[in-house]
């Protein structure tokens, strides 16, 4: 609080209480509003120099997580939801506690904040103040007691085989056709999909090399009909670039928007309604399982670490779930 807004809020105080104050009352009032102001001058000042704790803590976090292998993209949303968080909470870091945070969550649902971005806030700042709890940084977790936040989970059901066959029918060239059987040959990501080069593709064993999440490398699997696909789409191009797709005007590496934009349109001319990337990866996913293929061994394909991950690819269609019911009783 500036000097001026202070005298000017004891000066109006002080002509308030004089009417209903004695002068020995008044001036014991004064003394203890003047005292209790600076406490406040004190107090704003100690978390001014805790905000720029919290900062340093903050960049060391994403440090951390940078070393761990977390993708850029990610830790720009680690470091967006944490500093949201600090700037309307407005407190130093060490003294958050689980009312702040169940404050702050309440005040973004109340401005229409979804329950399942809610949620996901949520666990990246109990990850993030696990942290500092494992760092010896913070004592307590404030988040660690707050229980995950329910939300409506939408059924996301995979291509069918009539939807896939309609896309690969309305692709105008070759290329665009392999990319489709790709994606549902592989599972991979759209960013892996755009980084893959040419060498990367062992066409004699039928397999490729990505570099996944983490930078990790996996090996994923090419179906014979996207083998043949990718084959005719390699042989029938005359650039010299090592991009495994390129886009037909200026044979330049397809970029992920690109793609999306090769499947709207191919989208729209096959009338497949929600035809998007990730829709290809939750497909063969709940092929695989489907045709008995270990969740395992599906994981490793698809490069998750966990299995709940996985599981979440999965859709267990009724008819599935009832035949087996009438196989094991």
């Amino acid at each position: 609080m500036s000097v001026e807004a202070k005298q000017l809020l004891m000066h109006d105080f002080e002509r308030k209480v004089g009417s209903v104050l004695t002068v020995d009352q008044a001036e014991e009032v004064m003394k203890i509003l003047s005292e209790q102001l600076s406490l406040y001058d004190l107090e704003r000042s100690v978390s001014n120099e805790f905000d720029i704790e919290g900062e340093e803590l903050l960049e060391a976090y994403i440090s951390a997580k940078e070393i761990e292998g977390r993708s850029q993209k990610t830790l720009e949303r680690y470091r967006y939801t944490i500093e949201k968080m600090m700037k309307m909470i407005d407190v130093p870091i060490r003294k958050i506690s689980i009312f702040h945070i169940r404050r702050y969550l309440s005040e973004e649902k109340e401005r229409g904040i979804s329950e399942i971005t809610l949620e996901g806030n949520r666990e990246v700042l109990s990850a993030y103040f696990g942290w500092l709890q494992k760092e010896g940084l913070i004592d307590t977790n404030p988040v660690a007691n707050l229980g995950t936040i329910k939300y409506k989970k939408v059924k996301r059901e995979p291509y069918s085989s009539v939807d896939i066959e309609k896309l690969k029918e309305s692709c105008d060239c070759i290329r665009d056709k392999a990319i489709i059987c790709f994606l549902m040959s592989t599972g991979c990501r759209i960013g892996e999909v755009c980084a893959l080069n040419l060498n990367d593709i062992d066409f004699d064993e039928k397999e490729c090399l990505v570099l996944g999440k983490g930078k990790k490398e996996r090996t994923v699997f090419l179906d014979d009909v996207t083998a043949m696909m990718l084959k005719r789409y390699v042989d029938s191009r005359s650039d010299d670039n090592e991009a495994l797709f390129v886009g037909k005007k200026r044979g330049t590496r397809l970029t992920p928007a690109g793609v999306r934009y090769i499947l709207r349109k191919v989208a729209d001319k096959a009338d497949v309604k929600n035809t998007h990337p990730h829709r290809f990866r939750r497909t063969l996913a709940t092929t695989l399982i489907d045709h008995g293929m270990p969740i395992q061994e599906v994981a490793t394909i698809l490069g998750h670490d966990k299995l709940d991950t996985t599981m979440t690819y999965v859709y267990l269609s009724k008819n599935n779930i009832k035949n087996s019911y009438k196989k094991y009783t």
